[in-house]
């Protein structure tokens, strides 16, 4: 199911227990008065009348519940875009600091994103030669030995950062 339905289907269930929920209060009112208008107090009434009660409970929290799923839900994409946003300025920080040469970036860039040199190479339209040649450019003005190095490190920048909080 995909995610953005999951709260409209939500929604719907709890229109459809609400509307269950006032069938069985209005049963519950018009059974609860005899012609004569004495009040039947029998063991149906009393069992019906607590599973509504239930049943109304149950709306009230499963509404206070998903409104409350949606709220968090709302921060944390806020949080991942302001996180993607940040490690793209780590990033940019970092590249200026190292010298690097825009087709330097280029491949820098793309070997972070976790393309092959092939993978590179065909983006932009050059030799794999030529891709491992920026790379070890990078590799060397970075001082580290390695794609997963690199990676680590500005990782690792941003994990320091106070962008990240434990709330």
């Amino acid at each position: 199911m995909p995610k953005d339905t999951r709260p409209y289907l939500m929604a719907a269930l709890i229109l459809l227990q609400a509307i269950s929920a006032a069938f069985f209060i209005s049963d519950i009112v018009t059974d609860s008065f005899l012609p004569t208008g004495a009040f039947n107090y029998s063991r149906h009434l009393m069992v019906e009348s607590g599973a509504t009660l239930g049943l109304v409970f149950g709306i009230f929290f499963e509404a206070r519940y998903m409104l409350d799923l949606l709220r968090r839900n709302q921060m944390m994409e806020q949080k991942m875009r302001v996180a993607t946003g940040a490690l793209n300025d780590v990033i940019q920080e970092y590249f200026v600091e190292w010298g690097l040469t825009p087709s330097e970036r280029d491949v820098a860039l793309f070997a972070i994103k976790g393309m092959s040199n092939a993978e590179i190479a065909a983006l932009r339209n050059s030799s794999e030669g030529t891709i491992k040649a920026h790379l070890n450019a990078v590799f060397r003005k970075a001082g580290v030995s390695g794609r997963n190095q690199l990676v680590s490190l500005l990782i690792e920048d941003l994990m320091n950062d106070s962008l990240i909080s434990n709330n």
